[in-house]
């Protein structure tokens, strides 16, 4: 396996302190806090792992404190219930002594019933674009040094964005990307639902910034999560292409929404997301 995603793998597997507490470490990815994706990633293997035969469907999280990256963090989870067919987790996120984040999230036996779904976007498909972070790096020397920073490192995955990249004038709040890991990953659904709760907070937010011509890349705003949530339709792969279907309905008072839907390459609808998040413009 690749280094950078064995390391990203490692980051998932929890020490188990207790029963039902964990500590997971933190890594630098180049932003000023602990990236959010880590927490919800490393949140949802802890409820995980006090589960059995029963499968995430859905979680909704909220992002109090900014983490320290430079120290791990406990998790410890509450076992809210364990019905017939559903089970329910709480997980709070401690650091330093004080609550960063909670999460609740619902798992289900596998069970049939009615299956329907909207239809994928046609977009261009992936082997036909050039990688985001390659295109991005074009731009570096124009970019805030925090930015520039947090776009020079290497990453275990790749995105690859229908639309053009660069950054311009007010245009309608759409966005579309493929992304996956850049190497095979271990035979694990719950491993393949956490790492897409790990990738599912790189742009999101973001594209809440578009109909205001506003550029997180370049600095004109202030993004940060506040809250996010997930819900797992059918099983999925994030180490195969996966289309990420991005649109911002709204922003007001300073926070912007956006909603996300994951297609696989065959058009199957594999998850559904939604966050809100403070989106300040720096004057």
């Amino acid at each position: 396996m690749n280094k950078l995603l064995a390391d990203l793998v490692r980051l998932l597997e929890l020490e188990r302190l207790e029963q039902n507490l964990f500590r997971g470490e933190s890594r630098d990815i180049g932003s000023p806090q602990v990236f959010g994706g880590q927490v919800l990633g490393q949140a949802l293997m802890a409820a995980s792992a006090t589960v059995e035969s029963r499968l995430v469907h859905s979680l909704h999280a909220y992002f109090l404190r900014r983490g320290d990256f430079n120290a791990p963090i406990i998790y410890e989870v509450d076992r809210s219930r364990d019905g017939a067919s559903f089970t329910s987790r709480r997980v709070v996120a401690i650091q330093h002594g004080q609550q960063i984040f909670h999460m609740s999230a619902s798992f289900q036996v596998e069970e049939d019933g009615p299956d329907h779904q909207v239809p994928a976007p046609e977009v261009t498909p992936p082997e036909q674009l050039p990688d985001m972070t390659a295109e991005v790096r074009k731009h570096l020397a124009g970019m805030p040094a925090e930015r520039r920073r947090f776009w020079s490192l290497q990453r275990p995955f790749e995105f690859r964005s229908v639309e053009p990249v660069e950054a311009g004038g007010p245009r309608p709040g759409v966005r579309h990307l493929w992304f996956r890991l850049i190497d095979h990953c271990p035979d694990d659904p719950i491993l393949h639902r956490c790492l897409l709760a790990y990738m599912s907070d790189y742009h999101l937010l973001e594209t809440a910034t578009l109909p205001h011509g506003l550029s997180y890349r370049s600095g004109d705003v202030t993004l940060a999560s506040i809250d996010h949530g997930m819900w797992f339709h059918r099983p999925l792969r994030v180490d195969e292409w996966l289309l990420y279907a991005l649109v911002s309905p709204s922003s007001s008072g300073a926070r912007g929404l956006a909603f996300g839907r994951v297609f696989d390459r065959q058009g199957r609808l594999v998850a559904s997301t939604a966050q809100e998040g403070l989106m300040r413009e720096r004057v």
